[in-house]
């Protein structure tokens, strides 16, 4: 009942209770683990936690997002309003993120918090969209984005050749998959070196831009929020794309069970990241629009290839191999991170149980990483990567909404719930407006992406029913899921966790 107190001990056992069988006891994981169990190891400090962070956002976005925003908003001032915007948008919904990662802190992200607030079936229909519709369209984002910094260098003058672009982007989402599957400390290793890569490139075009401008060459910025769109569909759309690049403030939540201590370094990671990430991104943009007037950049499918050959002449091969190297890096990581969410949903019973399974050998979930893979080739049957960013990023902001009203609902219904980080009232209220503006206005302005987008996740109530509601399934269903578990364990030698 509304305003019911009880007893904080008591409030987390009925959490706990409802989250089962989410971890096999249904209590958090301790912080000392045994060694011979095969189970997700605590292997991720503050420095990998904030590594983590950076490697998914500062990814291939930067390097492509510019032209959607500035498409859609009209101007060049609108689009700096526009991505200053994003920028507070990702630190406040980090803070909230901050709050529900340290109060539950369980694998899984928004389908953790979903599951705690409303219940089964819509933490089914976040994991249903989740896994067919944003993360392996971010995958796809990713690869594509590398392959063309790849490729472009080759057809400097004439279009790139959407079968290489293709197979480029298939090999990296393969060879990526095969490493996760293998080693999750080699992985975050390498997420040192590219993270040298992202750092060089970003730097590299800052500093070219500002120095540029410095010179007096600030004609571009004349007059700059003229042509400025006042539809505010538009203006939704082109938070899309910089949302996009800002996309993997929430995601060190999915791996909390491997976070050593998640109340400290959670929320540390995340006050680290956003700051620093918002100051480089509305940097990067300035100095792409000191050099590039917004034809060039509308007309440009690599932004960055083309600031560099405007300024740097001989040397330009530098940037497409920086820009490829940071891409792959954001892929790699994104690949990890995500697939522990199909993972979580699997063991919570919410996906077939071969999905729930640790490989003996390498204490990965292998056969989800291969699952999501096989996914994201799917989506490679299209090379236009603002269309997936629209597809993706509505139905991801629609479920970040739902996250955020589930964090309201519980300080409702749960007010003395454990909460070692707990924001003001105000700051979940706000970001979840900002939410509804960015799920509801462009209903009319990308009718087909956001129609699909929801009827794919609808399309998840009736299997949600078949599978996982009806619980005397036929035997002839029982019999192939029990089939397809055993031979996903022999074949990736595989177990649930203990």
């Amino acid at each position: 009942m509304p305003g019911k107190r009880i007893p904080t001990s008591e409030t987390t056992e009925a959490l706990t209770a409802e989250l089962e069988p989410m971890t096999p006891t249904g209590e958090q994981a301790p912080e000392k683990q045994d060694p011979e169990k095969t189970q997700l190891k605590k292997e991720l400090g503050l420095l990998e936690g904030v590594a983590i962070i950076l490697g998914i956002i500062v990814g291939s976005g930067i390097f492509i997002s510019p032209k959607g925003v500035l498409k859609e908003t009209g101007s060049v001032g609108m689009s700096l309003v526009v991505w200053v915007m994003c920028g507070l948008m990702s630190m406040v919904g980090a803070l909230c993120y901050a709050e529900l990662g340290t109060s539950i802190p369980k694998s899984g992200g928004d389908y953790a918090y979903i599951n705690t607030a409303f219940g089964s079936l819509p933490s089914f229909l976040f994991l249903w969209a989740a896994n067919l519709i944003f993360v392996p369209t971010t995958n796809a984002i990713m690869s594509l984005a590398f392959a063309k910094y790849v490729i472009q260098p080759f057809f400097p003058s004439c279009d790139m050749p959407d079968s290489a672009i293709r197979l480029i982007a298939a090999l990296a989402i393969c060879f990526l998959t095969a490493l996760n599957c293998w080693n999750v400390r080699v992985t975050t290793k390498l997420q040192d070196f590219f993270m040298v890569t992202k750092i060089g490139a970003l730097l590299l075009v800052i500093l070219a831009g500002l120095i540029y401008l410095i010179m007096g060459n600030t004609e571009n910025f004349h007059n700059s929020f003229q042509g400025t769109s006042t539809e505010p569909g538009q203006i939704a759309v082109s938070f899309y794309s910089g949302i996009f690049s800002y996309a993997g403030w929430n995601y060190l939540n999915f791996m909390t069970e491997e976070l050593k201590n998640p109340f400290v370094n959670l929320p540390r990671a995340i006050y680290i990241s956003l700051p620093l990430v918002t100051l480089v991104y509305v940097l990067a943009n300035i100095a792409y629009l000191a050099v590039l007037t917004p034809v060039d950049m509308l007309a440009s499918d690599a932004i960055a290839v083309t600031f560099a050959d405007r300024l740097m002449s001989h040397g330009s091969w530098v940037m497409p191999l920086l820009v490829a190297l940071s891409a792959f890096g954001g892929l790699s990581v994104h690949i990890m991170t995500s697939s522990r969410l199909c993972f979580v949903g699997a063991r919570q019973g919410h996906f077939p149980d071969s999905l729930a399974l640790i490989s003996c050998r390498c204490n990965t979930p292998m056969s989800s990483l291969i699952f999501l893979g096989l996914l994201s080739l799917v989506y490679l049957s299209t090379t236009d990567i603002y269309r997936l960013i629209d597809y993706a990023s509505f139905v991801e902001s629609m479920f970040i909404l739902c996250s955020i009203a589930g964090l309201l609902y519980m300080r409702w219904k749960y007010p003395d719930m454990e909460r070692p980080i707990k924001v003001h009232l105000a700051v979940p209220i706000a970001f979840l407006l900002v939410c509804g503006f960015l799920v509801f206005l462009p209903l009319y302005v990308r009718p087909y992406e956001v129609g699909m987008g929801l009827l794919i996740t609808g399309s998840g109530i009736p299997a949600y029913f078949l599978f996982i509601y009806w619980e005397n399934k036929p035997r002839l269903i029982r019999r192939w899921l029990d089939k397809l578990t055993v031979g996903t364990q022999l074949l990736f030698m595989s177990v649930k966790t203990e």
